[in-house]
């Protein structure tokens, strides 16, 4: 259950960090609402809670996986909310990155 629940709040977190940046992205960027900064700000911050909540204690494990999974998500994000197309090189990279994410999470320790 510990490496599912793990998985579901690199989900959520990535979730809420993504969105955050591309709504503050949409604002400032896109000359769309205010508000939408406002509330990508909100979602950053949450980010933060969320990704304290991962069930292995130590910090730098935690955000050092989370890279890899905030690459492969803004790559799937930017398909989803802004047409983006990737390249084989982008989709290879982000398989990297999240077999790194395995390694350095689900790693075997003693």
């Amino acid at each position: 259950m510990s490496t599912a629940r793990s998985i579901l709040l690199f989900a959520v977190a990535a979730l809420l960090e993504i969105g955050g940046c591309w709504l503050v992205w949409q604002s400032v960027r896109e000359s769309r609402p205010w508000w939408l900064a406002g509330l990508g700000v909100l979602a950053l911050g949450l980010y933060g809670f969320t990704a304290a909540l991962q069930p292995d204690a130590n910090f730098g494990r935690v955000l050092a996986a989370y890279g890899g999974v905030f690459v492969a998500g803004s790559l799937l994000w930017g398909v989803v909310m802004d047409g983006f197309r990737p390249t084989r090189w982008d989709v290879t990279g982000a398989l990297i990155c999240l077999a790194g994410v395995g390694v350095i999470m689900y790693g075997p320790r003693r």
